[in-house]
């Protein structure tokens, strides 16, 4: 039996694609974590030498990927596609990284699902032969998304209890057809939802439902349950979406076996570090992936973890209009190599 699709949102490999190579850039904050030392590359300067903040994030995506480039050995020429997004508006992070490299880019906005999202839609190009030496990568940047999402930093805006912290970030996987390390077995494609969340300042319950249902359609899809896996890892739903997700799921009847963990909550510690309720951000899953659990993965120390990248899909256009805050989930299942 090959590839095939598993219920109504999930498919699965016969032969898994496999991540070979990752690499993570970080900000000071983020350094300073608990995470700090998992890091490839970590820098005290916002703007990464740059003159813009949004510049910034475009050096350190360029940075992720010339690291990710050197571990694995290969050339840019020898890359298939990458697959990549950010949270700037058109996703110029990306863009302007990948500007005159001659490297074919399919360009992707999930807001916070997309180091979860990139890496799906490496797997499917790889599992489904269409290419090979496939990078998946994101980034975001605690000053640009501040900038264009909220408010002026200088501004001295008095932060919610309920807000998170952007990750600045970015996270890079080489997802090729064969070699050693995670593999990628399955995956959820996750569906918008909407329960009517408007404050911008807690996505983590808006995102908190959205999480509730990929957990559930891959648990039914693929026919397991919270006891296969080691961990269910959530993108960024911080202290209290971790919250709101484990009260909505007891309150439905579903298991989770006390294996929930949240990038948002691992990368910074929360009570000495003033982030409120956690981290967020493209970058924030991005770099707890590709910085911390794929090695955990690597070394034996993981053997299965789920992997569900959440995110917000509010623009300042919708927040400004009053509209409530759609999220979305997308699960992709690891296994040691």
């Amino acid at each position: 039996m090959g590839n095939r699709k598993c219920g109504k949102q999930s498919f699965q490999f016969e032969n898994p694609p496999v991540i070979t190579a990752w690499a993570s850039v970080a900000g000071k904050k983020e350094a300073e974590g608990p995470l700090g030392k998992t890091f490839d590359i970590t820098n005290d300067d916002a703007y990464f030498g740059e003159k813009s903040w949004e510049q910034g994030e475009k050096k350190m995506q360029q940075i992720a990927l010339d690291t990710l480039l050197k571990k694995a050995g290969i050339a840019a020429k020898e890359i298939g596609v990458v697959f990549s997004g950010d949270l700037l508006n058109q996703c110029i992070g990306s863009s302007f990284t990948l500007r005159n490299m001659g490297i074919p880019h399919v360009g992707l906005y999930g807001a916070c699902s997309t180091m979860a999202e990139s890496l799906m839609m490496a797997s499917m190009a790889v599992g489904g032969g269409f290419s090979d030496n496939v990078v998946a990568m994101t980034s975001s940047h605690f000053a640009s998304s501040e900038r264009q999402y909220r408010f002026p930093l200088g501004y001295g805006g008095q932060r919610t209890p309920t807000a998170q912290w952007t990750v600045t970030g970015s996270g890079a996987a080489l997802v090729c057809q064969k070699g050693k390390g995670p593999k990628i077995t399955g995956c959820t494609i996750g569906t918008v939802t909407d329960l009517g969340i408007k404050d911008a300042n807690n996505m983590g319950a808006a995102m908190a439902p959205a999480a509730l249902a990929t957990i559930r359609a891959h648990f039914e899809d693929m026919k397991v349950s919270a006891e296969n896996f080691d961990l269910i890892v959530t993108g960024d739903l911080g202290q209290l979406g971790k919250e709101a997700l484990l009260t909505l799921a007891s309150r439905e009847g579903l298991d989770l076996g006390g294996k929930v963990a949240d990038c948002g909550t691992l990368v910074f510690d929360l009570l000495k570090q003033d982030v409120h309720s956690g981290g967020s951000g493209c970058g924030c899953s991005a770099i707890t992936l590709c910085g911390y659990l794929l090695e955990k993965i690597a070394n034996g120390k993981l053997s299965k973890i789920l992997f569900c990248g959440t995110g917000a899909l509010l623009s300042p256009t919708s927040t400004q209009q009053g509209l409530p805050i759609p999220g979305v989930c997308h699960a992709v299942s690891l296994y040691g190599g």
